[in-house]
């Protein structure tokens, strides 16, 4: 059967949604299902904000269910494992097989950094071959156990000291790389330390390497536009628009129109196209479904902006907002904190999403699944949003 030239709007959706592992249920959740996940997406974005849960472990429960965060952390946060961190999206887990495909951002930092007097690695020579020094004779290291004279901060949480913005330079230039975490503290050590020689002698062009990452972003996507595809990993478009025409050559990808979409789109030849697609998910601000915001608002209908930075009082959600996703839409969110000297699951605000129709008693069982895993004791909503009072019934 041939593949469709134009998509519907909720076929968009669902083609999408499939793509993202999505309609997939399973009894059990392994590493092996972890695995194939994480090589599913081809990356899993990091931030450190703990309010519910971190962002990386929330991709996971929204399309497998309850699963035991150890197993991932094992996956991800351990020397010589299968995956590694940079900046692919933003910082993010990738497969140590996409390390290779993303030298040419380590060579672009470079080349930026030492052509610009102003920079830590144009102004700090000396330092960064004496913090190699120290990984080389020491082994991979946090920034918070060197010892050196700069290594303190210079004002709150995110106030880098010179070794940790020494560290930093080096990581994004690809002069050392992660070797896990502990304790979420990112681990340093020598390219040499921790990859593969396999890994480490394997040279890819910069076009190879886009028309790669574009097909891996294009099949993570399922359908998606020519911004969708590049924001995937955070390229350019000059250098998206090659990979496209190629793709499109080997027909890996296929134009295609949505309704309603004012620009065309690409469909990938190996995404579902599901009659339905019943999916039950929260979703983290940092899930690929929504962490592109137009595209979100394109498929879904949903004008989404994180509010953590905004003044309290200027808040119109609330402070950590997750999407509610039923079914192929997005029909609430909720506001949730984990209060762990509680011992209960806060949903700190709940909004309906238009006038889509919302199963308060399935977002109910829902949160009580997300407490549990947790570690959890019980669900209490606040009368904060349009859904709270039915959502506190329900629960």
């Amino acid at each position: 059967m041939a593949a469709p030239e134009r998509l519907s709007p909720a076929l968009a959706r669902r083609v999408a949604l499939a793509a993202q592992g999505f309609g997939r249920p399973t009894a059990t959740v392994g590493t092996r299902q972890l695995n194939g996940l994480i090589d599913r997406l081809g990356l899993v974005q990091i931030d450190s904000v703990n309010v519910f849960e971190r962002s990386h472990y929330l991709p996971f429960f929204a399309r497998l269910g309850p699963y035991d965060k150890t197993l991932l952390d094992r996956l991800t946060m351990t020397p010589r494992s299968r995956y590694i961190e940079y900046w692919a999206h933003e910082a993010a887990f990738v497969p140590v097989s996409t390390w290779p495909l993303l030298r040419w951002r380590m060579d672009d930092y470079r080349a930026k950094w030492l052509g610009d007097d102003s920079s830590w690695l144009a102004q700090n020579a000396s330092m960064a071959r004496w913090l190699l020094d120290e990984l080389r004779d020491k082994g991979p290291l946090p920034a918070s156990l060197i010892e050196h004279d700069a290594n303190v901060r210079t004002g709150p949480w995110w106030g880098w000291g010179d070794v940790k913005r020494g560290l930093e330079s080096l990581f994004r230039v690809g002069d050392v790389v992660s070797a896990g975490r502990r304790r979420f503290e990112r681990v340093y050590a020598l390219p040499e330390q921790v990859l593969p020689a396999s890994v480490l002698d394997e040279t890819v062009d910069r076009a190879e390497a886009h028309r790669r990452l574009v097909a891996h972003a294009a099949s993570a996507h399922g359908v998606g536009t020519t911004s969708d595809l590049a924001d995937y990993f955070r390229l350019k478009t000059a250098d998206v628009l090659p990979a496209l025409h190629d793709l499109h050559d080997e027909g890996v990808l296929q134009p295609v129109s949505v309704d309603g979409w004012t620009r065309p789109a690409w469909l990938h030849r190996d995404a579902r196209l599901p009659r339905r697609l019943d999916a039950d998910a929260l979703l983290s601000p940092f899930d690929p479904v929504v962490w592109e915001r137009p595209r979100a608002e394109r498929l879904f209908g949903f004008h989404y902006r994180i509010e953590i930075y905004t003044p309290q009082p200027k808040r119109v959600h609330g402070y950590y907002v997750l999407p509610v996703l039923q079914g192929d839409s997005l029909v609430a969110r909720v506001d949730l904190k984990s209060d762990r000297q509680a011992g209960v699951l806060r949903v700190q605000a709940a909004w309906r999403e238009r006038d889509l129709p919302v199963d308060v008693e399935r977002l109910a069982a829902l949160l009580h699944r997300a407490s549990s895993w947790q570690g959890l004791d019980g669900v209490e909503v606040m009368p904060r949003g349009d859904l709270a009072d039915a959502l506190a019934a329900a629960v």
